[in-house]
């Protein structure tokens, strides 16, 4: 892998531009998450969806996305992170333009499964490609400012595109406009990104880990968003998290017994990787229903047309960009834990004032000032746990880090928003008994927005508890290292 990386930093005095692509393939990725939010009822009208159809526009993608994403990083390990990042932009092109000439429910579906295969590949590769251009150091702490900024700014940038676009043009366009954007994307990668990160490595791909592993999630997933809407009871529900525990345990047995695992023990030897895992885990599950509740209280509550709620989400966007350009400068002055602690709870302060909405709310006095807040702390929070759950990770695990990191956010979203989703519903239930249609709402979106606050706090506090464990850890292993070299 050595003479990869030298073969690799010699094709390119400039890696701006081959970040520019990179950048600009992670963009597309989060674009196409939340795109579809503010387009829904369009969509629905137009192809004919059911309740459940409509919610499996936005559960196709996100279920093959997160199920696949170790198998996507695995696959840039060993068959090269350029090759199979321009595969999966090619695929995802293919079927973000299918998608937006769908005429049937069953074609949009499978066409945005497709859409989450492609980006399974694409988000793992590009990242590790970015640990291949940049070596640890500043220059990689830009680099993942940059990375942060994009990923944030493509989610609240997906809900302002495609609030234009469906009020300009129709809901065809915000796939058109995404296939559009990928492949030209895919032609900047071909450019800017050398050849010489095509190279293979040595090594056999797990399939009966991926397959367990994969469908495991699957399951998980799929019963985390059904959930949603049949309840916590329901026997596909239950038989749902039985199928994904008992994956998981023959995942855990395969890998014991496989020479080449999916998860090589040696990726969590330092602990930071499985910290950093951890924590994006629990930040993901607040991050995606974020994006899921605020337009929904825009639209619904404050009654913003499609254009109006994308374009509230400008502040949120602007100050992500913000929070990444600065999240490496904060580090080097403060220390990486106190910036991931003060960026999570500046996340939660915005969080608990959104808690505050009110029915006859208005978007100046409830939602501009806590956007701002979340976006700075959100922004932060996430280029400092992306480098923790890189830190110390062998070059030839560079692309599965990049899924594993990715696939903790995406499942820990789902997990996020189905237990959100279904809390904020049973509120809003309840009080519809007793209250107008549009406070019951606003009841159940102030409870998700309380319970990110705490979620936010508390992850905050974890991640104070693993940086005293991880100083004390690296204590001993420097200690043991000094007492080898003084023994004769």
């Amino acid at each position: 892998m050595e003479s990869i990386v030298r073969k690799y930093a010699g094709t390119t005095a400039r890696p701006g531009p081959a970040l520019a692509a990179l950048a600009a393939a992670q963009f597309t990725v989060m674009l196409a998450t939340s795109i579809v939010n503010v387009a829904l009822p369009q969509i629905r009208a137009g192809v004919g969806l059911s309740d459940s159809g409509t919610t499996w526009v936005v559960n196709a993608y996100g279920l093959a996305f997160g199920a696949l994403l170790l198998a996507g990083g695995r696959a840039a390990d060993l068959l090269g992170p350029r090759r199979v990042l321009l595969a999966g932009l090619g695929l995802f092109g293919v079927a973000s333009l299918a998608a937006g000439l769908s005429t049937t429910p069953e074609a949009l579906i499978a066409a945005r499964a497709v859409q989450g295969l492609g980006a399974a590949a694409i988000a793992p590769s590009a990242l590790a490609l970015v640990m291949l251009l940049f070596p640890p150091g500043p220059a990689r702490g830009r680099a993942l400012g940059v990375w942060g900024a994009v990923s944030g700014a493509g989610g609240a940038a997906g809900v302002l595109l495609g609030g234009v676009l469906t009020q300009a043009w129709g809901w065809p366009w915000i796939f058109h406009a995404v296939a559009i954007g990928a492949f030209l994307v895919l032609v900047l990668t071909a450019i800017r990104v050398p050849r010489a990160a095509s190279a293979t490595e040595r090594g056999r791909f797990d399939l009966p880990g991926t397959a367990t592993v994969s469908l495991a999630l699957t399951a998980l997933v799929w019963g985390l968003t059904t959930a949603r809407s049949s309840g916590w009871a329901d026997p596909q529900v239950t038989g749902s998290f039985v199928l994904a525990a008992a994956l998981l345990a023959a995942f855990v047995l395969v890998e014991r017994r496989h020479p080449h695992p999916l998860l090589p023990p040696r990726l969590f030897t330092t602990g930071r990787v499985a910290a950093g895992n951890l924590l994006m885990a629990l930040l993901g599950s607040v991050w995606i229903a974020l994006f899921f509740f605020l337009p929904l209280y825009q639209q619904h509550v404050l009654g913003s047309s499609p254009l109006v709620t994308g374009l509230g989400q400008l502040p949120l966007a602007g100050a992500n960009m913000l929070g990444s350009a600065l999240a490496p400068r904060i580090s080097r002055r403060i220390g990486a834990p106190a910036t991931v602690t003060a960026a999570l709870l500046t996340e939660a302060a915005g969080m608990l004032w959104l808690s505050r909405i009110s029915a006859d709310g208005s978007y100046l006095a409830g939602v501009l000032g806590p956007s701002v807040l979340i976006g700075l702390g959100l922004s932060i929070a996430f280029v400092q746990l992306t480098s923790l759950s890189l830190d110390a990770v062998r070059r030839e695990d560079a692309g599965l880090a990049g899924g594993l990191v990715n696939t903790t956010r995406q499942v820990g979203g789902a997990i996020g928003l189905a237990v959100l989703a279904t809390l904020a519903g049973s509120v809003t239930a309840r009080a519809a008994t007793h209250q107008p249609h549009l406070d019951a709402l606003t009841a159940g979106y102030r409870l998700a927005f309380a319970l990110s606050a705490a979620v936010l706090t508390a992850t905050a506090l974890l991640a104070l508890l693993l940086a005293r464990r991880g100083r004390t850890v690296d204590r001993a292993a420097a200690n043991r290292a000094a007492a080898l070299t003084r023994t004769p």
